[in-house]
């Protein structure tokens, strides 16, 4: 179970097992309900192991869901232009976000917003969001930013990493309770190629989205 949401799942297996022995006790076959209820729950939770794929010239996935959006070239807060992968959580993806290189974290900014709709314009800038901020090994190029994005289920969310940290390739760094959306920002760089598509779907610290080439 994932590490971020031990109140969760303390409180979700103390209310559907109570729930489960009472209905057992007072309509016995029907204890499945409660008990299916609560496994059902608790799978919003889990926390499954991952092995990262092996390389120095990648970006991985930071979450398990759907690519619903791939731009280049987009302007950044600075200026500069960026590449930016986009990714839905449904509420039946695994929640835990990840680190999608090795690096070390610059900062982590929270900002409080509303819940829309993940996948709307608005939710963009009008959302509940987190963005950490990471300086990646060498050689890609950084900085690179992971945001955390809420949306109408999602209404926490999660980041366990802090500025200074040293994080490795697909290492797990928060999470975004009940789904919502999570973006992957990097430098714009020519050698970069995109290796998912849209509508993918993607395992954080997984599956692959660009790499980058040694421009030979």
């Amino acid at each position: 179970m994932s590490p971020y949401a031990k109140p969760e799942v303390c409180s979700i297996t103390l209310i559907g097992a109570a729930a489960t022995l009472a209905a057992a006790w007072y309509f016995g076959w029907l204890a499945l309900v409660p008990a299916l209820l609560t496994l059902a729950l608790l799978s919003f939770y889990r926390h499954p192991r991952r092995t990262p794929p092996i390389g120095d010239r990648l970006v991985v996935s930071p979450a398990d869901g759907k690519v619903v959006s791939i731009t280049r070239n987009v302007p950044g807060e600075s200026g500069t232009p960026e590449l930016r992968i986009m990714v839905f959580l449904s509420v039946f993806n695994v929640h835990i976000n990840r680190s999608p290189c090795g690096g070390r974290v610059l900062k982590s900014e929270y900002k409080p917003g509303l819940f829309l709709n993940a996948l709307s314009a608005e939710a963009d800038t009008r959302n509940e969001a987190n963005t950490l901020t990471l300086q990646p090994s060498a050689p890609l190029p950084g900085p690179i930013r992971v945001r955390q994005i809420a949306g109408v289920l999602a209404r926490r969310i999660v980041c366990a990493a802090k500025p200074g940290d040293s994080l490795t390739l697909g290492e797990p760094m928060g999470m975004i309770k009940l789904g919502s959306r999570t973006e992957l920002v990097v430098p714009e760089d020519p050698r970069w190629v995109i290796a998912v598509k849209l509508g993918q779907a993607v395992k954080g610290g997984l599956t692959i989205m660009a790499r980058l080439s040694d421009g030979t």
